[in-house]
This record gives C-alpha cells, structure tokens and sequence, in this order.
C-alpha cells in the first residue's frame, strides 16, 4: 500500500511542465507568438508573490468546497535532488502544502510566471487530484493482483502486475488533471493581479514532455490553449 501511495504521489511531484500538440477534441487555436520577458526572479520575488496569493487560493478554495482544509503553506523546498520542481502535498493534520524549489524559482522570468505556478499546486488541492488519483492507482493496483493471480502468475509475476495496475491507475487522469489545475490556476493568478497569459509562457521554453503514453504531463502547447480561454485571451 505504501509503493501506491508514493505512485499516486508522482504526478504532483513533477516539474510543472505543460504541452504542445493539439489539445484533445482537435482544438487549433494558435500559440501566442511572444517572447518571455524579465529576469530570472528570487526567493524574495516567490514569498513577495505567495504573499498575494495565497488568501486568493484560501478564498477560491472556500467558495468551491465545504470540508477542505483550505489553510495553504507556500514553502521553498531547497532539497537539491528535488531540481526544478513544484508540488502539492500535505503536512500534519490534511494542510495543504504547495512547495517551489529555487532552481525553478530561477527559471521564472516575471512574477507572473511563479503566481501561476502557485495557483496551479493550489488548484491541485481544491480539484482534489491526490485522493483521486490515489483512489485510480489503488483500483488498477488490485485489479492487477486479481488478474495477474487469475492467469497462473507466480508471486512475483502478481507483484510486478499488482504494480504496473497502480502505475496505469495513478497516470490514467494526470494530463487531464494537470489541465484542470491550469484553468483554475489561471483564474487564481488573475483574481490576485497577475497576467495568467504571461505566466503561462514559462511553457514556450520548458521541456516539452509530449503526448506520451502514461505519461503525467501534457503537451505544453494544450496548456497554453488551456488558459487562453480560460482568461479569453
């Protein structure tokens, strides 16, 4: 139970990295042609920017749900294996934690870029993304076990179906949840005085992760769209 956890755990641990083929149904809208600007920005401009943040996410989380602990902490998470990354967890007693690491941090260019950041993690908590997710990998966990114990496996042929069942469980709504996290990130960014378009454009330089198969991200290119009409721009 606990390999299921940690799996359930992997798509909001990744980097946020987003997508650029055509969003799914064949959506065509055009990229932005425009170049990021600023400079690489500091912990000082990520708390400066948390600062403004946060009650907009507390007051979004609010009105959307009625048993969430809606009480983020905006951290800096400076454990160097972590790399360029930002999340979505939980610390004692269910708070949710949305944390940046400063190599990410530096990679922002405007502080509209880290706000989106933040309402995207922020998003994840109020969509409820990690006990979904958690509940999917936990489904394909066992229908693996029971199937792999079906066809004959030895013990360890049912371990090694047990686990890619709460692989595939885990991964088979994270594209479709990372989008879901940009269109209310994008609406926090907003609500709290910053340009969700501009921070969307982190996206126009970062690692492409494509349309893979299982994989937890989508193109950058549909997240892009995704906030384009989210902020009908």
């Amino acid at each position: 139970m606990r390999q299921l956890i940690a799996l359930a755990l992997l798509p909001f641990l990744a980097a946020c990295d987003v997508p650029t083929t055509p969003a799914p149904g064949g959506a065509s809208e055009p990229l932005p042609r425009v170049t990021r600007t600023g400079s690489a920005q500091t912990v000082s401009d990520f708390r400066a920017v948390a600062a403004r943040v946060e009650p907009v996410a507390e007051r979004a989380c609010r009105s959307r749900t009625s048993s969430l602990n809606c009480d983020f902490r905006i951290i800096v998470d400076s454990r160097r294996e972590l790399g360029a990354n930002a999340y979505q967890t939980y610390g004692e007693n269910g708070r949710p934690i949305l944390g940046i690491t400063p190599a990410l941090i530096a990679e922002m260019r405007n502080r509209d870029e880290i706000a989106f950041v933040i309402g995207h993690e922020a998003a994840h908590h109020i969509e409820g993304h990690i006990g979904q997710t958690q509940t999917s990998a936990t489904t394909g966990a066992i229908l693996g076990n029971v199937l792999g114990a079906a066809i004959g496996l030895d013990p360890q042929g049912v371990e090694l179906a047990t686990n890619i069942g709460g692989t595939v469980g885990a991964r088979r709504f994270s594209k479709g949840f990372e989008l879901e996290a940009d269109s209310l990130g994008a609406q926090i960014a907003e609500a709290a005085g910053y340009d969700a378009m501009r921070g969307v454009l982190y996206f126009m330089d970062a690692d492409d992760p494509g349309d893979r198969f299982l994989g937890t991200h989508p193109p950058n290119g549909d997240r892009i769209r995704v906030v384009q009409r989210t902020v009908g721009r």
